[in-house]
């Protein structure tokens, strides 16, 4: 079978494939696209409830973990978030911000995909899709890509096909796998922004499912104020999710269920109004199916009024509920996920152009690279900027 000829070969049709693929085309590069879904850019529709949060304005290379927590730094500073806003500006598409910093569309994530679809038009990309990758091979500083339905060569290469995050999406392994081919190192991945599951023992809060309030849930130095979610298996809600990137297993989770309140608040509502009984004091900060469970696990009798109450028994009643431990006994894996920490090394890549140190014109970029952003559209703006500095050299 004849092979055709491209300038570069890029893997992948997601969010940060899109972007690589429309930079190289508009600089005048002979560009393919290639994936193997029926349809580019399946997590950009499913973020952000259909919404997309496609960037943050608070981006920051701390947003962001890595075992190089430097390494995002270049791309970051040389693509901001301001820059992609102008780019959907450009294209009349209404967003707003909903909160931290998070950018959302008004109307719907399909305007982002079609958005870089036609700026990958204007490059001139050829998008083949529905091609399944037999094999990648590298001689004579050429790399030829085999699918099941023809063959490709080009000079330069770009892994953009992911993490195993979301794998009903069709997400996989593959960028780790063909990194391993061209002997470049693999920090070992793991389920990313995900929920944590609870065993036998915290049955109690799985009776809470479906009940939301705010927190500070802390891991380690590492803390996130947000909403929280219990659910049938265990902790969701973007607190929790935030907190997943840090914890390691056999960790406790704190949570500060109290997190607007200041240490003697109970006293002070005992002699504001000593006739409420305690766990109506606590059912008016949270949730009232909450509070009557939390109220089981605290030294002091629900039924029993504030003022018939030791202040020492309130006092420690307070620090359990701005510390409580929980025991998560895992996650809900990659399934839930939304995205992947670890990935190709940093060590093996350059900042400045995501170029292989090893192989010269192979490049990896977006969440195929041990850089892994918090919740909010920070991955999104990574997606973004790792394409950009990539697609101005291949």
């Amino acid at each position: 079978m004849k092979s055709e000829h491209y300038d570069t070969i890029i893997l992948g049709a997601g969010g940060a494939g899109l972007m690589c693929a429309a930079t190289a085309g508009q600089r005048g590069r002979k560009v393919l696209l290639v994936d193997h879904a029926d349809s580019p850019g399946k997590k950009i529709l499913i973020s952000g409830g259909g919404r997309c949060n496609f960037t943050n304005s608070k981006t920051t290379h701390k947003n962001y973990l890595s075992k190089n927590p430097h390494f995002a730094k270049s791309a970051l500073a040389r693509y901001k978030p301001q820059d992609f806003i102008k780019l959907v500006d450009r294209y009349n598409i209404n967003w707003h911000e909903k909160t931290l910093g998070q950018l959302f569309c008004d109307v719907s994530a399909k305007q982002i995909v079609s958005m870089l679809l036609d700026e990958c038009e204007k490059g001139k990309v050829d998008l083949k899709l529905n091609k399944e990758i037999k094999s990648v091979s590298h001689a004579d500083e050429i790399f030829t890509v085999e699918t099941n339905s023809g063959t490709y060569q080009a000079k330069s290469l770009v892994i953009a096909t992911g993490g195993p995050s979301i794998p009903k999406m069709g997400a996989t392994g593959f960028a780790y796998d063909l990194a391993r081919q061209f002997k470049m190192k693999v920090v070992e991945p793991k389920p990313a922004l995900v929920p944590f599951t609870l065993g036998k023992d915290e049955a109690l809060f799985t009776e809470l499912s479906g009940i939301a309030t705010d927190i500070i849930a802390k891991c380690g130095k590492t803390q996130f104020q947000e909403a929280s979610l219990f659910t049938y298996k265990g902790l969701s809600g973007p607190a929790i999710l935030q907190i997943s990137s840090y914890w390691k297993h056999g960790e406790a989770v704190s949570i500060n269920f109290m997190p607007e309140q200041k240490p003697g608040w109970l006293i002070d509502f005992k002699e504001a109004r000593p006739n409420i009984n305690f766990e109506t004091a606590i059912s008016q900060q949270l949730p009232d199916r909450l509070a009557e469970v939390l109220c089981k696990k605290l030294p002091v009798q629900s039924n029993k009024d504030l003022g018939d109450c030791k202040n020492a028994q309130l006092t420690q009643s307070e620090q359990m509920l701005a510390n409580w431990q929980f025991n998560p006994n895992g996650t809900e894996g990659f399934a839930k996920a939304e995205v992947t920490i670890g990935g190709i090394s940093t060590d093996e890549l350059s900042s400045k152009t995501m170029e292989s140190k090893k192989v010269k014109g192979l490049y990896a970029i977006g969440e195929a690279v041990d850089v892994t952003g918090w919740l909010g559209g920070y991955n999104f703006q990574w997606a973004w900027a790792s394409a950009v500095v990539a697609g101005e050299v291949v």
